[in-house]
């Protein structure tokens, strides 16, 4: 085995062009959140179309520019790789591992795609270190195949639901939760993504617009505590309205079979049914104010993680 730091990994073969690696995980779960920025688009879309095709532990990939969201199985998977798949090479994520407070993602990679996973990955920020086999794999290109396991800290994945923090008269809620999450600095807290969340225009107590803001956050263990304190602390300083709720995850896929996840955009929710599927989901409640809000801050948290169609109408598609 032959272990290289990313400076490393940087020396021998030049820089490239990996500017983010992070993996959040849900052990409960059993799902793990990889999020891997490049330079350009091209090579993202690349590595997703073959790692999704490869199957192992890639369960789904979403392309947002030149970013890439891989959710995935926790443990080992067999992968459609190589000689495995005939004649298509290409790139798989054969395992992804917890070992304490770090994760362990295991990669292969064939031609170009080697030079990707052994020599462009490795050196991304946000890399501990990588972990060769042999000798044979820290020679990249051509025909040959390249594994490595990449270690990275372990993250989870934190989300709010805010909403009810204006009044007729003043103030916008994705204004200020954008304010709040572009003002978080813990040490272990990377912002992720702001989501606006359409709810029900139709339901008779709102504001013009009846839309939740939700914040997506990466967060190492021992700091999630100061950062729901911050969010929690933050909004109700700076809101408007005495009935502003928020709604706190800590997971990955949090509710995705809630009968709430449509009725929040298409009916009149209650606060009871709001605070029952909160309970149900292991979604709390952070605020401390008239509560009307935690319906809205709710849905927010529901769709915090559903790409565009969060922000439409239910059913709207672009």
């Amino acid at each position: 085995m032959i272990t290289l730091t990313p400076d490393d990994v940087k020396q021998r073969f030049g820089p490239l062009f990996s500017k983010k690696f992070l993996v959040m995980v849900d052990e409960r779960a059993g799902r793990a959140e990889i999020l891997e920025q490049c330079h350009a688009r091209g090579t993202i879309e690349w590595d997703a179309m073959n790692r999704s095709r490869a199957g192992g532990a890639v369960a789904a990939c979403a392309v947002e520019g030149s970013t890439m969201t891989i959710l995935a199985r926790l443990g080992r998977h067999p992968v459609n790789f190589g000689a495995a798949a005939g004649t298509i090479g290409g790139q798989a994520l054969e395992a992804v591992e917890v070992n304490g407070d770090e994760v362990i993602t295991t990669w292969a990679g064939i031609a170009g795609a080697g030079v990707g996973v052994a020599a462009c990955l490795p050196q991304a920020p946000g890399v501990i270190r990588a972990e060769y086999p042999t000798e044979d794999d820290l020679k990249v290109g051509g025909a040959r195949t390249n594994r490595v396991r990449i270690i990275s800290p372990r993250y989870e994945k934190i989300s709010f639901g805010i909403d009810d923090t204006d009044t007729t008269q003043e103030g916008a809620t994705w204004v200020m939760a954008l304010k709040c999450a572009e003002a978080c600095h813990i040490e272990g807290v990377e912002f992720l993504n702001m989501r606006l969340v359409q709810l029900n225009p139709a339901v008779p107590n709102k504001t013009t617009n009846c839309v939740g803001s939700a914040l997506n956050f990466a967060a190492r263990p021992g700091s999630i505590d100061a950062l729901r304190e911050f969010v929690c602390t933050f909004v109700e300083k700076h809101t408007f309205s005495k009935d502003t709720g928020i709604a706190f995850s800590r997971g990955i896929g949090i509710g995705e079979d809630s009968p709430l996840l449509k009725a929040i955009k298409t009916d009149i929710v209650t606060l009871e049914n709001a605070e029952a599927e909160a309970e149900r989901l292991g979604i709390g409640y952070l605020d401390h104010n008239g509560r009307k809000g935690r319906i809205g801050a709710l849905g927010a948290v529901l769709w915090a993680n559903r790409g565009i169609e969060a922000a439409g109408l239910y059913g709207e598609h672009l």
